[in-house]
């Protein structure tokens, strides 16, 4: 388990990070989104043990991050958005390296390494140089690293970024794994999209400040209920009809009622007007903003 408890960083008096309270439980996958410069890495940069926090604690399996950094750094694996390894380096005998600060033998080590070269798919290139490696193969030899002393924590910071859509489904199918095993996950990126598949809460930051935390089961009811109406025979008068349920208007080919001034348990009423007026309707249905929209609206900006 990670708990961030009064979270702050500043940086010449400046704060990126203000009180920021959140835990990631084991046996759950945490998303942490927000726009570029709301404070996604430097939360995870703070709680990895990379840089200090101004004020407030991080602790990992109730080990204090700064305070108790070596028994805390044990139970937790990072993975950062620009991995940065020794360019000359190969691949086996940095991963025995990290190995040997979990204390793992030499020869567990070459085992563990071989497996999870195989497992990320880049065994066959173990005999170059790092600084030989694409940026793919560079994020799947971080993943590894972070893997080599199976801890039960981890800190992804836009891991999915610079894989390709195989790499994507890999990577899900491991967070979704490592939930299964009781593991906990802190993912941040900006594909909201697969946060929305494995999240079990997302959190959104905007300028250092923790705004909203999502369950999984709220996505499907975001923002404001709109309604959507398709019809086989519409016209121009069918918005005299709807502008009497909300503001109707066309969008991308679709008739949308926003702003609704019905209990979303009567829309069945827009659909009997429709009927009566000589319309032939294929359905009339409610849903809720999807993430990316009520994301946006939350934190004023764009993707």
């Amino acid at each position: 388990m990670i708990k961030i408890s009064g979270l702050t960083k500043n940086y010449n008096k400046v704060p990126v990070l203000k009180n920021l309270n959140l835990d990631i439980k084991n046996g759950e996958i945490v998303g942490f989104a927000g726009l570029n410069g709301a404070g996604k890495s430097t939360t995870i940069r703070i709680a990895s043990g990379i840089i200090f926090p101004s004020s407030g604690t991080v602790t990992v399996e109730e080990k204090d991050i700064v305070n108790e950094k070596v028994e805390a750094s044990k139970y937790i694996g990072w993975v950062p958005e620009l991995p940065n390894f020794e360019p000359r380096g190969k691949s086996i005998s940095l991963l025995k390296y990290y190995a040997g600060f979990f204390g793992i033998g030499s020869k567990e080590a070459e085992q563990k390494a071989e497996k999870l070269l195989k497992q990320f798919s880049i065994w066959n290139a173990r005999k170059k140089h790092l600084q030989d490696y694409s940026q793919g193969m560079k994020k799947r030899f971080s993943i590894a690293a972070a893997m080599i002393g199976d801890p039960n924590n981890y800190l992804f910071d836009e891991t999915l970024n610079g894989l390709d859509p195989g790499g994507v489904k890999e990577m899900r199918d491991l967070m979704l794994s490592m939930k299964k095993d009781g593991k906990a996950v802190f993912l941040s990126s900006h594909i909201l999209s697969e946060l929305q598949n494995i999240a079990d809460r997302i959190a959104i930051i905007k300028n250092g400040e923790l705004i909203k935390i999502l369950k999984h089961s709220d996505i499907d009811n975001l923002g404001e209920t709109r309604i959507i109406v398709d019809v086989k025979n519409p016209d121009d008068k069918i918005f005299n009809i709807l502008n009497k349920f909300g503001n109707a208007h066309e969008s991308n080919g679709d008739i949308l009622i926003e702003k609704i001034t019905l209990p979303v348990d009567d829309i069945y009423k827009i659909n009997e007007e429709l009927v009566k007026a000589g319309y032939k309707v294929a359905n009339v249905s409610a849903e809720g903003e999807n993430l990316e929209e009520y994301f946006l609206k939350l934190v004023g900006g764009s993707l």
